[in-house]
């Protein structure tokens, strides 16, 4: 089972406070929404946890083990991160952008091999984007370049994927497919963790919510929970009448 651990990680980045002695575990398979108003962390934290950013002060393990201490290959392998920034423009062919997913597993000067085609095939299968294999990445719609730029993420077979914003400019059709590619990525096993702003995905895919608000954790269970109205109003400055539902939410009178 994944675990990671956030152990009283302070974080300034640019000389301003942003996390202080922050602790965290995730623990095993699931779904984890990581929800807040703009500026409360999230990405910053998803960083962390990748590896991508360095604690001032305090540490980031995966499975007990520091992600400092582990080399760029290593923390690859590790955890697979997909940034918020879905509109890159490569003019290479969707299977070759997969394929890159399978960089880390690769010894220098290596081609890939059979076991490496078979995750870029099963990562294609899982996004429904077999029929895109050939296709120009650059020549592709919104929803088509998400569901390749998942694909690649998944083809590491990492025990944690890490995920900024995957919905950012797809319409309701498109963020529900991902969002069910993701829940079936949970659901086999792995540690999912999407930074959303969607409320009403968070309610009705995630296992666990972890509402981040200024640096510091608010909230952090199950949805009903985490989403409770008291949150809502208090962190987001919005209300609920009716429960968490798609349209639901309205400013407070």
């Amino acid at each position: 089972m994944t675990r990671m651990t956030v152990d009283q990680v302070s974080y300034r980045p640019g000389g301003t406070d942003l996390f202080s002695q922050l602790s965290l575990t995730l623990d095993g398979a699931g779904l984890v929404a990581l929800v807040g108003p703009n500026g409360a962390g999230k990405s910053s934290l998803l960083r962390l946890l990748a590896g991508l950013a360095v604690p001032d002060s305090g540490d980031v393990r995966h499975d007990g083990r520091s992600l400092a201490a582990m080399d760029e290959g290593q923390r690859a392998r590790t955890v697979a991160y997909l940034p918020p920034d879905g509109r890159a423009s490569w003019p290479i062919t969707v299977r070759r952008l997969v394929a890159l997913g399978r960089i880390p597993h690769l010894k220098p000067l290596r081609k890939p091999g059979p076991h490496d085609d078979d995750a870029i095939d099963a990562a294609l299968g899982r996004t429904l984007a077999q029929h895109l294999a050939g296709r120009a990445f650059d020549t592709l719609s919104s929803g088509e370049k998400a569901r390749v730029l998942l694909a690649r993420a998944l083809s590491v077979q990492a025990g944690t994927i890490l995920l900024d914003e995957p919905m950012a400019a797809l319409d309701v059709r498109h963020q529900l497919g991902v969002m069910d590619i993701l829940q079936e990525e949970a659901r086999s096993g792995t540690l999912v963790v999407v930074s959303l702003h969607a409320l009403d995905l968070a309610a009705r895919y995630a296992d666990r919510v972890i509402v981040l608000d200024s640096g510091q954790v608010v909230a952090d269970g199950l949805p009903a929970r985490a989403l409770e109205p008291s949150v809502l109003t208090g962190t987001f400055g919005v209300e609920a009448p009716d429960g968490l539902t798609c349209g639901g939410l309205r400013l407070p009178s």
